[in-house]
């Protein structure tokens, strides 16, 4: 986008907002418009492809405070494409292409001696500061990937554990800058910024890091023998990393601002943690809950009674077994599950298996025995043929 454009175009008639609107404002209108046009709704629709592009546009000059105060300036400068010259400057109006503002013009001059064009009078829009020196990006530091693995109980507590990481960091040797003299040069082909723009049709551009500098919109007249001039070296570092209650196995866990630090100012990187975690040999977990396997006798499961069950890190609790209940049913201790995200506990479901003896002998041989006898005209299998010549 020119700098003509910027001026030119009246962003808030994009968006459909007064001069005077919030953030808050701006941000509802483009939200708005972007869903009614955004390509995806409408597919093969050209105008409404073109009135998206002119949105995002839009917004993204009126969405950023800074970008936003210079387009007002330079409005209120320059008008809608003519210039608005001061009180002292006689009546009438007194307006001219901005095309010779920009070194465009027919005569191929200075235009109204603003020296190089509009973009030394609004040099922020080329990343200059008010005296014409060219400022350097701050550059984010890299986002760092990292495992752990956690015991079981470690996973549904939490836990805090030191990881050791490396990662880039400012090179010590020559304080970052890649020059060992300390005295970089800015980059020419991106004057700083680490960004080149290459066009990609439909009237916008995208932007690649910069050939020369590799993004980092210096160069090393004489390049850091430690560092080979990026200005980065290998860093290991131990922190002490807190990994929040109820994750699970292969979970991962985003650190803001614990990754790699920046460049000349700008916000370190993120932290990404893989977690893995280990088996219990009592417990498992579904989700936000935890299982268990409690065996029970047969007569216990026949005529029901109370059991104890083991939870993960508390007391036992005390579960009332109904009468015939069946193998495998799973019954509910609330509350003695893993941790949610919210605080809550999930659930601890209990799920019953009836345990067979291998050997009965004495008095309860005699009782299965007389029990055998006592069922003896029942099948437990009957409704199984019955169902099978059915089907």
């Amino acid at each position: 986008m020119s700098t003509k454009d910027f001026i030119e175009k009246d962003y808030y008639k994009v968006l459909g907002v007064p001069k005077d609107a919030t953030e808050a404002e701006i941000k509802k209108a483009y939200r708005k418009l972007a869903r009614e046009f955004h390509p995806d709704a409408n597919k093969g629709n050209a105008k409404a492809e073109e009135r998206f592009k002119e949105i995002s546009e839009a917004n993204d000059v009126l969405g950023d405070p800074k970008k936003r105060k210079e387009y007002d300036e330079a409005r209120a400068l320059f008008g809608n494409g003519g210039f608005r010259p001061g009180p002292g400057a006689g009546g009438g109006s007194f307006n001219f292409d901005l095309g010779d503002l920009f070194g465009g013009g027919a005569q191929g001059g200075q235009a109204g001696g603003f020296g190089g064009g509009i973009g030394d009078v609004f040099g922020g829009l080329f990343n200059r500061g008010s005296s014409g020196t060219t400022r350097v990006q701050p550059r984010r530091g890299q986002d760092i990937d990292t495992e752990v693995t956690l015991s079981f109980t470690e996973a549904i507590e939490g836990a805090t554990v030191p990881l050791r990481m490396s990662s880039q960091a400012p090179c010590r040797a020559c304080s970052g800058t890649g020059d060992k003299n300390g005295n970089p040069r800015v980059c020419p082909t991106c004057v700083g910024t680490g960004q080149v723009a290459r066009g990609s049709g439909g009237g916008f551009s995208l932007t690649d890091p910069c050939p020369d500098c590799k993004g980092r919109g210096l160069i090393a007249e004489h390049p850091c023998e430690v560092c080979n001039g990026s200005g980065r070296a290998k860093s290991s570092r131990t922190m002490q990393v807190r990994i929040p209650a109820g994750v699970s196995d292969g979970q991962r866990i985003r650190l803001r601002g614990k990754g790699a630090p920046g460049e000349r100012g700008g916000p370190a990187g993120d932290l990404y943690v893989t977690v893995h975690v280990g088996a219990h040999p009592v417990f498992g977990r579904k989700d936000d809950n935890l299982t268990v396997t409690v065996p029970v006798t047969f007569a216990e499961a026949a005529l029901g009674g109370e059991i104890r069950v083991p939870t993960l890190g508390g007391p036992p609790v005390t579960l009332k077994l109904p009468p015939g209940t069946p193998n495998g049913r799973t019954m509910r201790a609330r509350g003695k599950g893993s941790v949610r995200k919210d605080g809550t506990r999930g659930d601890l479901l209990v799920t019953v298996e009836v345990s067979v003896p291998k050997d009965v002998t004495g008095k309860a041989r005699d009782a299965l025995e007389a029990y055998r006898e006592a069922t003896a005209g029942e099948d437990p299998r009957a409704e199984l043929f019955q169902a099978a010549k059915g089907a």
